[in-house]
C-alpha cells in the first residue's frame, strides 16, 4: 500500500468505520435457525454473542443476561453469512468501458471504488468474499484494512493480480496498440515459460495474495480473436501450481474451453472458475477429484445488458462470445451437479453489478441444483474452499459471528436472499 492509499484509509477511518464488535454480550432470538446448512432447520433458538464469537446456541427463546443486547429476530430465519468466492470488488465495469476507466482512474479510486463495492456486498448478506484479482492490488489493502479493523467491510480473501501468459486472458495489454503495452505491463501480472512463471507467483506471494488465481483457457471479455480453449502451456501452468503450494497458497483457474479445464484438474486446483465448455472426459474426471466448481452464472445478466445496449463498440470477437455465453450459461452446472461435483457459491460480481449477488441463487436452483444446496454451496463448500471452514460457514460454538437473517424459508424460495433483514459480520451488526 503507497503512501497515499494509507493516508486515505486513514482518513476514513472516523467516517467509514461501522463499528467494532460490541464490548457486552449480544443475545439473538431466531424464529428459525438453519445453523448447518444441509441438516435439520431448528426451531425457535437463542444465539449469544461475546467479542466477535458465537459462545453459545441453545434451544427456545432464553432471556438476555443483564447488560447484554437483545437482538429481536424472533419472526425470521437466522442462518450463517453468506460466502461469495469469486468477486471483483475494484470493479464495476466491463468492456470498453473497463478498458477506459483501467486507464484514467487512480490506483487510490480502486480503493475507494472496492470500499464501496465491498459495502454493497455486506449489505447484501455476505460476509465473506474471495477477491478474484484487480490490476492494482487496491483490494489487498482493502482487506488490510477490513482485516485490522480500520474500515468495515466483508471478510476477504484475496487472489492480488491475476496471472496470466501474453496474450491470454488477463494480459491487459491484449488486443490494444503495441504502443500501449508498456504501460498495460505495469501490473506485471503476465509471465511466459516456466521460470517466468514461477517469479509471477513468488510476485504475488510477496505482494500479499492470499490465493493464486490464473487464466490457462481464453475469456469471454478478452479483446483478441483466439477463442476460449487453452492458451498456457502444461508445463507453464504446472510451474504457477507448483510454487503456489510452496507457499501453502490455494489455486484458482479461470477456464472456460474443457481443454483447459482438464489440465487444471491434472494439476489439482482447489477451484475451477466458470467452466462453460464440457465434454464427457472433463465431466468423469472433474467427477472423480476435489476441485470445486464455481459457476459465476450472474455474468450473463450483463452479458444480456450490454447486448440490449448495443454491442457496435465492442471487438468483434467479444461480442461474440458474449452472444455465446448467453446460450450456454448454466449448461455446465446441468452436467456437473449430477455428475456430484462439488459446487462452491460465485457471481463474478464486477462483471454484474455488485450487491446483487444473491441472484446466483436464482440461476443455480434454475440449473439443476436444490436451494439447499445452493445455500451449502454459499456457505459449507464455500468456506471449505476459502480453507476457513474453522471460522465461518456455520453458525456454532467458537466461530465467527457472520450471521444474516431473512423473511421466509430460504430453503424454499431463494428470492428471499435478496430482501436481508439483518446482518452481522464478525460480531457488529451492519446497518
Amino acid at each position: 500500500m503507497g503512501p497515499a492509499t494509507k493516508g486515505i484509509v486513514a482518513g476514513l477511518a472516523a467516517s467509514l468505520l461501522a463499528g467494532t464488535a460490541l464490548a457486552e454480550p449480544q443475545v439473538i432470538h431466531a424464529g428459525r435457525l438453519i445453523a448447518v446448512p444441509g441438516e435439520d432447520v431448528r426451531g425457535p433458538s437463542t444465539i449469544t454473542v461475546d467479542d466477535g464469537r458465537i459462545v453459545s446456541v441453545v434451544d427456545g427463546l432464553q432471556p438476555a443476561p443483564a447488560g447484554a443486547t437483545l437482538i429481536d429476530l424472533s419472526d425470521k430465519t437466522v442462518l450463517p453469512g453468506l460466502i461469495d468466492s469469486h468477486v471483483h470488488l475494484a470493479s464495476d465495469t466491463t468492456g470498453n468501458a473497463g478498458l477506459i476507466e483501467d486507464m484514467v482512474r487512480s490506483d487510490n479510486w480502486f480503493t475507494l471504488n472496492a470500499y464501496v463495492n465491498g459495502m454493497k456486498t455486506l449489505r447484501a448478506g455476505f460476509t465473506t468474499v474471495r477477491n478474484m484479482g484487480d490490476g492494482t492490488g487496491s483490494t489487498e489493502a482493502l482487506s488490510t484494512a477490513v482485516a485490522d479493523g480500520l474500515v468495515m467491510g466483508p471478510r476477504i480473501v484475496d487472489a492480488g493480480k491475476p496471472i496470466s501468459t501474453t496474450a491470454g486472458h488477463m494480459d491487459g495489454a491484449v488486443g490494444l496498440k503495441p504502443d500501449f503495452r508498456p504501460m498495460m505491463d505495469a501490473a506485471g501480472n503476465t509471465c511466459d515459460g516456466a521460470d517466468d512463471c514461477r517469479r509471477a507467483v513468488r510476485e504475488q506471494v510477496a505482494n500479499g495474495a492470499d490465493v493464486i488465481k490464473f487464466a490457462i483457457t481464453g475469456g469471454v471479455n478478452s479483446r483478441i480473436g483466439a477463442g476460449l480453449g487453452a492458451q498456457m502451456h502444461m508445463d507453464e501452468a504446472r510451474a504457477i501450481v507448483e510454487t503456489a503450494r510452496l507457499y501453502d497458497k490455494k489455486v484458482a483457474v479461470h477456464a472456460h474451453g474443457a481443454d483447459g479445464a482438464l489440465m487444471a484438474l491434472e494439476l489439482g486446483v482447489d477451484s475451477i472458475e466458470h467452466a462453460t465448455i464440457m465434454s464427457d472426459e472433463l465431466i468423469r474426471t472433474w467427477a472423480r477429484s476435489d476441485t470445486y466448481y464455481v459457476p459465476t452464472l450472474m455474468t450473463v445478466n450483463s452479458y444480456v445488458t450490454r447486448v440490449a445496449a448495443g454491442l457496435e463498440n465492442e471487438a468483434p470477437s467479444v461480442a461474440e462470445k458474449i452472444q455465446w455465453r448467453i446460450q450456454i450459461t448454466g449448461k455446465s452446472l446441468q452436467d456437473l451437479v449430477p455428475a456430484g461435483v462439488k459446487i462452491a457459491f460465485g457471481t463474478d460480481a464486477g462483471v454484474w453489478r455488485h450487491g446483487e449477488n444473491a441472484d446466483e441463487f436464482r440461476l443455480m436452483v434454475e440449473n439443476g441444483m436444490t436451494p439447499q444446496s445452493a445455500l451449502i454451496a454459499a456457505t459449507l463448500n464455500a468456506a471449505d474452499l476459502l480453507g476457513l471452514s474453522d471460522e465461518i460457514g456455520t453458525i456454532e460454538v467458537g466461530k465467527s459471528a457472520d450471521i444474516v437473517a431473512v423473511n421466509g424459508d430460504p430453503l424454499r424460495d431463494v428470492s428471499v436472499y435478496k430482501d436481508m433483514q439483518f446482518i452481522m459480520a464478525r460480531g457488529t451488526v451492519v446497518e
